[in-house]
C-alpha cells in the first residue's frame, strides 16, 4: 500500500464513522515543504454537514487516523482546516521499488475495464491535406485515446466524413478545371475554388492514367471520385505518420442509406418537436430549453449539418459506446449544444458525450506569421510541418498548451536542438539516464530491487522520488481530465528533478551500495520518463 492509497482509506473510515458519503476529495501537493507532502481540504468539504468548523472537523480527523509509523510522520491542520501529511522517508524510499517491478506498467490502472470508449476527431471532409489545425486536434484525439487505453478503457479511435454536398462539387469542378488547363485550354480559375498544388497533381495524374479522354467529362462524379481518393490517401498516409490509425471511417452518407436521418426526424415528429413552415423543416428546440428554433432541413430539401450529426451521434448510442468524446475546433463551440440537445430529445442520455474544443493554431518564425486558407492554398500542412520540425517536436509542440488555449506554434524555438527546446529538454533527460545506466554495466553494477534505497536519503534524492511516485495520479487526472497538457508539465518537471540530482550526486561512485541505490533512482526516472512519452506518442531515445 502506497502512502496515499493507506492516507485515503482512513479519511474514507472516518467518512464512514459519519455516515458521510458521496465525497470525493482530492489530494494536492504543497509548494512548500513546511506544508507537508500531500494536503487535503475534505474538513472543509464536510465541515457544514457536521455542524462544525472546518479547522475542528481537521483535528478529529488528525486524531482519528492517529500515525502509523510505516507510512506518515507528523499530520498537522494549518490555516482554515487543510490537513497536511507528512510521509516518512522509508516509505517514499520503498515505493521506489514498484517503479522498478512494474516497470512499464507503472501507473497503468483499470478504472475503465470493461467500458468502451469512441474518440472522434480530426473528421476532416477530404478537400484537401491536413493542415497544422487539423494537426492539433489529431495529436490531442489519439494522446487522449492513448491514456484512455492506459486506463483500461477499451477505445474506438474513429473519424467521420461527408463526402457529399457543394465542397465535394467544387473540389471535384476544380480538378476539372485543373485537367483541361494542362490539355492547354484557356481557363479562368475561378477564385472560391480549391487552389492548392495538391489540385493540379490530381488532375496530373487523370491525364497521365487517361489521357485526352477526359477532355468533354461532363459528369463531375468522375472528378470527384478522383479527388476524393487521392485526398484520403494522404490524409491516412499522414495520420500514420503521427504514429497511429484510424479504427472506423463512418461515412455521412451511411445514414441517409440505412434511413437513420428519417428514423430521427420520425421520432422528433411524434415528440411534437417538428414542424414545417415557410417551406423548410425546423426543429422546435424552443420547446425543451432553447431561446429559438432551429432548421434541420432547408427549403431546398438539404439538410442542416445538426439532422446528420443528430443521427450520427443517436449511432453512437446504438453501437454500445459507454463513453463518447468529441473533439471539435473552436468554429464548433455554438453548434455542438444543438447536436447534443437533439440526443437528448431523441432519448439518450447526452451527459455520455464529452465535447473538447481546441483554439486555433497560429505558425510563426521569429515575428513573422503564416497565414493559412485551404482553398487560398496559402497553408501548411502538416506534413510540411512534420518534414520541418519531425514527428516528436510536432507532437509535443501540439500538446504543451491547454486546448482552451491559442496556440502559437514557434518554428524557431521547434528546430532549436539543445534543451531551450521543452521535447528535447525531455529526451535528453531519457538519454542521458541511458548513458548513466551503460556507464554503470560497462562497471559491472546494474539496478536492481535488492538495492539499498535508505542510502538514498538526500534532499534531491528523496524531492524526485516523490515526484515519481506522482506518477499514477497525474496520468489518472490527465486521462479523466482529458488534459494531456498535464502529463506534458509532470515529464518537465520530471526532467528538472532528475537535472537536479544529478547535478548535485554523481550516480558512479567509489561505494558500491551507494552506487547501486543511485543507479536505481535512474532507473525509475528512465522508467517514468519513457512511459510518458509513449502516452504522448513521442519517442525516448537512449542517445542525442
Amino acid at each position: 500500500m502506497t502512502p496515499e492509497s493507506y492516507i485515503r482509506s482512513e479519511l474514507n473510515r472516518y467518512l464512514e464513522s459519519k455516515a458521510i458519503s458521496s465525497i470525493d476529495f482530492q489530494f494536492e501537493i504543497p509548494r512548500l515543504k513546511k506544508f507537508g507532502d500531500l494536503s487535503t481540504n475534505i474538513a472543509m468539504q464536510i465541515s457544514g454537514r457536521l455542524g462544525r468548523s472546518p479547522r475542528q472537523v481537521a483535528e478529529e480527523i488528525k486524531e482519528f487516523i492517529g500515525l502509523d509509523s510505516t507510512y506518515l510522520e507528523k499530520i498537522d491542520v494549518a490555516g482554515p482546516g487543510f490537513l497536511n501529511f507528512f510521509i516518512t522517508e522509508s516509505s517514499v524510499q520503498s515505493q521506489l521499488l514498484e517503479i522498478l517491478r512494474q516497470n512499464g506498467n507503472f501507473g497503468r490502472c483499470d478504472v475503465g475495464r470493461g467500458l468502451h470508449a469512441q474518440v472522434e476527431f480530426v473528421s476532416a471532409n477530404p478537400t484537401g491535406p491536413l493542415t497544422i489545425g487539423h494537426g492539433r486536434q489529431a495529436v490531442l484525439g489519439d494522446t487522449i485515446a492513448r491514456l484512455l487505453e492506459f486506463l483500461g478503457y477499451q477505445v474506438t479511435r474513429e473519424y467521420y466524413y461527408n463526402d457529399a454536398g457543394r465542397q465535394m462539387r467544387i473540389l471535384g469542378d476544380s480538378v476539372r478545371m485543373r485537367y483541361l488547363q494542362l490539355l492547354g485550354e484557356e481557363i479562368s480559375f475561378p477564385d472560391d475554388y480549391y487552389q492548392g498544388d495538391y489540385i493540379i497533381d490530381i488532375a496530373r495524374e487523370i491525364l497521365n492514367e487517361d489521357g485526352e479522354s477526359r477532355r468533354q467529362e461532363s459528369d463531375l462524379q468522375y472528378f470527384i471520385k478522383k479527388a476524393e481518393t487521392a485526398v484520403f490517401l494522404d490524409i491516412r498516409q499522414t495520420i500514420e505518420r503521427l504514429g497511429f490509425r484510424m479504427d472506423v471511417y463512418y461515412n455521412e452518407k451511411a445514414l441517409y442509406d440505412e434511413g437513420k436521418i428519417e428514423e430521427v426526424l420520425n421520432i422528433l415528429r411524434i415528440k411534437g418537436l417538428i414542424e414545417e413552415r415557410d417551406g423548410a423543416v425546423w426543429f422546435l428546440t424552443s420547446k425543451i430549453g432553447m431561446e429559438q428554433d432551429r432548421v434541420v432541413v432547408k427549403s431546398s430539401g438539404e439538410p442542416t449539418y445538426r439532422l446528420p450529426d443528430i443521427a450520427y451521434h443517436c449511432e453512437k448510442f446504438r453501437r454500445g459506446f459507454d463513453l463518447i468524446i468529441d473533439i471539435f475546433g473552436a468554429d464548433h463551440i455554438a453548434t455542438y449544444p444543438d447536436v447534443l440537445l437533439g440526443v437528448k430529445a431523441v432519448g439518450y442520455d447526452p451527459e455520455k458525450v464529452k465535447v473538447l474544443i481546441h483554439q486555433f493554431v497560429t505558425l510563426s518564425e521569429g515575428s513573422q506569421k503564416v497565414r493559412m486558407s485551404t482553398r487560398k492554398a496559402n497553408f501548411v500542412t502538416l506534413n510540411e510541418l512534420m518534414d520541418e520540425v519531425g514527428v516528436d517536436v510536432t507532437r509535443f509542440f501540439f500538446l504543451m498548451r491547454h486546448m482552451n488555449s491559442h496556440l502559437n506554434f514557434d518554428l524557431s524555438l521547434a528546430k532549436t536542438q539543445s534543451d531551450e527546446n521543452p521535447v528535447y529538454y525531455i529526451q535528453y533527460a531519457h538519454a542521458r539516464i541511458c548513458s548513466i545506466l551503460n556507464f554503470g554495466l560497462e562497471k559491472g553494477i546494474e539496478p536492481d530491487d535488492s538495492a539499498d534505497l535508505s542510502l538514498l536519503n538526500e534532499q534531491e534524492s528523496l524531492d524526485l522520488i516523490k515526484h515519481l511516485l506522482q506518477f499514477p495520479a497525474n496520468v489518472l487526472s490527465s486521462g479523466q481530465s482529458f488534459e494531456p497538457h498535464r502529463l506534458v508539465n509532470y515529464l518537465t518537471d520530471t526532467a528538472t528533478y532528475f537535472h537536479k540530482f544529478y547535478t548535485e550526486h554523481r550516480v558512479i561512485t567509489d561505494k558500491h551500495d551507494l552506487t547501486q541505490a543511485r543507479l536505481a533512482l535512474c532507473q525509475a526516472t528512465r522508467i517514468i520518463l519513457a512511459t510518458g512519452c509513449n502516452l504522448l506518442g513521442i519517442t525516448a531515445p537512449q542517445k542525442m
